[in-house]
């Protein structure tokens, strides 16, 4: 059990809590990354209502059917390491409707994975639906995982209609794609080719950006001009461009503007620790000035190895001095410095 905690009403539950403000947070060990989860509407042999777990293209095709493995297709080609796929169950008259995407965030939200996608375009309501669900799993729940949107082929055509979706979207959780791309002469929506971006996200380590990263795709839909490039990552969306040679995503940037890279290192670290904390602290050491110097060490050995990973740096694990630990409550203060990459070089040539 995990998830942010107030100093007026501390919660109940066991549990190593953490207050995920912008300066606070810690990891003791890391965990296993690239699990894209992913509802599957269309399906032939599999059993409705159910978990499978994909690793490779072949074990989909024999589960589902070649005519409905594209999207997790495209998450493995994106990089990731497994496709959490859920069959969605159709309704009585045979449609999904509101009822049915909630029951599908219902599903998920007692499953592990890193960065959540749906498999092709869906409403206004769901997307915003969706991103709600993502924020209360991060701050009730002690949940942290991203997720991945896109739009249609016509909201593609016009960058302002993706960039409004990303005001809509704002989330430090939540990514936003609006462009489209051309596969063999295939036309791909930004929201058919989410998934591609959502195996990308989950398959790059949380030391890397996936600025600039090559993706598979021909060309872009619409090739944006410099300064609607500009007012896109201005707004926090996901923009990929042709550079005359390859597509490749201009900046890895979440709706709310930050980085990717640094907040997939504070989702590392925020999932890592009541996991660590539950199988080897919680319970088992003593409140004392020796259990409480050996949290502090466990903490800081495993920020430390993130340091040596180019991950962060400027590392502090102390006890809180503002709270008094005793009885069977621990209070930590953190912080650290995550690790940006190069993205922009400026150059001043004196001749």
């Amino acid at each position: 059990m995990g998830g942010t905690w107030d100093s007026i009403s501390l919660p109940v539950r066991p549990g190593l809590y953490i207050n995920f403000v912008e300066a606070a947070a810690a990891q003791i060990k890391g965990g296993a990354r690239g699990t894209v989860g992913l509802p599957l509407f269309q399906y032939a042999g599999a059993e409705a209502g159910k978990f499978y777990t994909i690793e490779k293209e072949s074990e989909a095709i024999e589960l589902f059917g070649a005519a409905a493995i594209e999207p997790i297709r495209l998450v493995l080609q994106g990089g990731a390491k497994e496709v959490l796929v859920y069959t969605v169950p159709k309704g009585e008259d045979g449609k999904w409707n509101a009822a049915a995407y909630t029951a599908i965030r219902d599903a998920f939200s007692s499953r592990q994975f890193n960065v959540f996608v749906f498999p092709d375009e869906i409403s206004e309501e769901e997307q915003k639906a969706t991103q709600l669900w993502c924020k209360d799993n991060r701050e009730d729940e002690g949940k942290h995982f991203m997720a991945v949107f896109g739009g249609s082929a016509e909201d593609d055509a016009d960058p302002a209609a993706g960039n409004e979706r990303t005001v809509d979207l704002a989330d430090d959780y939540v990514v936003n794609l609006i462009s489209g791309v051309n596969i063999g002469g295939n036309v791909y929506s930004s929201g058919r080719y989410a998934p591609y971006i959502a195996g990308l996200i989950a398959g790059t380590g949380i030391n890397k950006s996936i600025t600039y990263t090559p993706v598979r795709a021909n060309d872009v839909i619409k090739r944006l001009k410099n300064s609607e490039i500009n007012t896109a990552l201005q707004k926090g969306s996901l923009v990929l461009v042709h550079d005359g040679e390859k597509v490749k995503v201009e900046q890895g940037l979440v709706t709310s503007k930050r980085k990717i890279r640094a907040i997939r290192a504070r989702q590392a670290i925020s999932t890592d620790i009541p996991k660590a904390a539950a199988e080897s602290y919680i319970g088992k050491l003593d409140n004392n000035a020796d259990g409480q110097a050996a949290l502090i060490s466990a903490v800081k050995a495993y920020l430390e190895r993130l340091e040596l990973n180019n991950v962060l740096t400027d590392i502090v694990v102390t006890l809180d001095p503002d709270r008094k630990s005793e009885g069977d409550t621990v209070f930590l203060q953190i912080s650290f410095t995550e690790i940006d990459s190069m993205e922009r070089i400026f150059l001043t040539i004196k001749v």
